[in-house]
């Protein structure tokens, strides 16, 4: 059979394929990387604002049990507790852009997808002409191949009616 003309482009399809999925894979490796840190993030928020409960109540015990009640210590409260709600905010900004990282870890995983898909159906292509090509080959090879023996045959019937 002779070599199939388009074996180069089948090859780079095939390349193509494998290398669409490794992309895939490794943005889905990505995005669930991105989506763990996202939820650690959110816990650390829920776990933040719990301590800063339990740090208010506890401190607003010691100063009660000391019996000094008076507004310098209730200042430094509310002081100390305003910084907690402020790092707390930081975190939620961090949360949000990291939902925004999320976001668009997930549209790459579905771009990914779709190379994918289309890598996949161009090599489908390529490969169903390859068979297509191997059938035409195969049956012009009959063709040929059954000439021959009718020649033969007709060559033997030629000689035999001489006789």
């Amino acid at each position: 059979m002779p070599p199939y003309r388009l074996q180069t482009l089948l090859e780079m399809r095939e390349r193509a394929k494998e290398e669409a999925e490794q992309a895939f894979s490794d943005a889905v490796k990505a995005l669930e990387k991105q989506k763990a840190e996202l939820q650690r993030m959110e816990q650390e928020l829920v776990t933040r604002k719990a301590e800063r409960k339990q740090k208010v109540m506890a401190y607003l015990q010691q100063v009660m049990a000391k019996g000094n009640a008076g507004v310098n210590g209730f200042n430094q409260m509310n002081r100390y507790e305003e910084r907690l709600k402020d790092e707390e905010a930081q975190l939620a900004l961090e949360i949000e852009r990291q939902k925004e990282t999320v976001r668009q870890a997930e549209k790459l995983v579905e771009q990914r997808r779709r190379e994918m898909a289309e890598a996949a159906k161009e090599l489908k292509a390529i490969e169903k002409h390859k068979e297509n090509w191997q059938k035409q080959i195969r049956a012009e090879r009959q063709a040929k191949e059954d000439l021959n023996q009718e020649e033969i045959g007709n060559t033997l019937f030629l000689m035999r009616q001489r006789k």
